[in-house]
């Protein structure tokens, strides 16, 4: 069964349902039993929905140029 430090690295997999069958079912019997892992997993559940709102639209050439410009700026300082 898979530790929390496992935990850590298979929410990304398990929250895209990409994990095999059997190590889904490890990463739900830990979620079961572990308050903390749970918590994480909602956690980063309620991050990537957060991030699935936000404009998939790259901001313009002149907004890049500027915040380039600014962190040159404080580069210098």
């Amino acid at each position: 069964m898979p530790t929390c430090r496992d935990m850590s690295e298979l929410v990304t997999d398990y929250l895209e349902r990409r994990l095999p069958l059997g190590v889904r079912a490890g990463v739900r019997w830990h979620l079961s039993r572990c308050d903390a892992c749970r918590t994480y997993f909602g956690q980063m559940r309620k991050m990537v929905g957060l991030l699935g709102r936000l404009p998939g639209e790259p901001p313009g050439a002149e907004t890049e140029s500027r915040v380039l410009g600014r962190l040159r700026q404080a580069e210098g300082d």
